[in-house]
């Protein structure tokens, strides 16, 4: 699987340019076999080191190598995972903050579209989306 199109490419490069902001995610990374999510932010410009929320039993905020990422082997040939129907939708402090609060990125995920509806939203919020 492609870990990351031209388009999130490009908007994690851009975000790692700017990086006093509190981004959406751009693209979410998981383990198909079992712990580990990953919700990226940020790419430098070298195109390998990632800002964003990991998730390896604990979720917090850091840095990790998208080709370590990309060369993890799991059974059955698989490795690590991009979602195709992540969307983001809420800043990265409001992620980390309800992961912390549930103990998982994935906890996190089913209480924030749950509660959505009820999240402030920003103009500049919403227009910081990726299509």
């Amino acid at each position: 699987m492609i870990l990351l199109t031209g388009t999130q490419r490009d908007r994690l490069l851009a975000n790692g340019r700017d990086r006093d902001q509190d981004h959406i995610p751009v693209v979410k990374f998981f383990n198909p076999f079992g712990a580990g999510v990953w919700l990226a932010t940020e790419l430098d410009d070298g195109g390998d080191i990632m800002f964003g929320l990991a998730d390896l039993g604990y979720p917090e905020l850091g840095s990790w190598s998208l080709e370590e990422l990309r060369s993890v082997r799991l059974p059955f040939g698989m490795g690590i995972e991009r979602d195709l129907l992540f969307t983001g939708d809420f800043p990265i402090s409001v992620w980390a903050e309800a992961a912390r609060e549930t103990g998982s990125i994935r906890a996190a995920e089913q209480r924030l579209y749950r509660l959505g509806a009820s999240l402030p939203h920003t103009s500049s919020y919403n227009e910081s989306r990726i299509p």
